[in-house]
Order: structure tokens, then sequence, then C-alpha cells
């Protein structure tokens, strides 16, 4: 999701692929369409659209990925999302 992005290169989203079992959870459950399952493992295929909402951590049945929430602003992205819908301007982020 090109438009829905606060920073690039900030993200702290990891995958152990080693650890991963496969289960798609996690790119079931992404808002922004960050993973993908290719040969029975994910991988991340859109860092920078990572707006560290936690809900792939937060899935994952085997703690294979881990994000620190902040650094992307997932609060900005969201406020970003809601203006266009509101017509309300977001000027700054947190």
């Amino acid at each position: 999701m090109k438009d829905f992005r606060y920073i690039d290169g900030v993200s702290t989203l990891t995958l152990d692929r080693d650890t991963c079992v496969g289960c798609g959870l996690c790119t079931e459950v992404c808002p922004q369409r960050v993973l993908r399952v290719r040969e029975g493992k994910a991988e991340i295929i859109d860092f920078d659209a990572c707006m560290e909402c936690g809900a792939c951590v937060t899935n994952c049945p085997v703690s294979a990925l881990s994000v620190h929430p902040g650094v992307g602003c997932a609060s900005h992205i969201l406020s970003v999302w809601l203006s266009r819908l509101t017509g309300r301007k977001v000027t700054s982020c947190c």
C-alpha cells in the first residue's frame, strides 16, 4: 500500500524465517499486506508499508515475528486514513 506510509526505512519489523511454520496468519491479519507466504515460509514483501500495529506478532503461533511499535507511527497513518474519510486535516505525527 504505497499511499499509506510514514517514513521509509524505519520499521522495526523482523521475521525469523527459520522459526516460521508458514501458517499464513500474519498475511491474513496485516492491514498493509506487508507479508506473504512463499515456499512454505512467510516473507516480508513491503517492509516500508509496515505501520507497526503488531497484528502479525500477536497472531504468530511460533513467535517468528517481532516489532517495537512507535517508530512507524501507526497512529499518524491511521489519522491520515480517517482524515480522508472525514475531510479533517492532519498536520503532524503524534
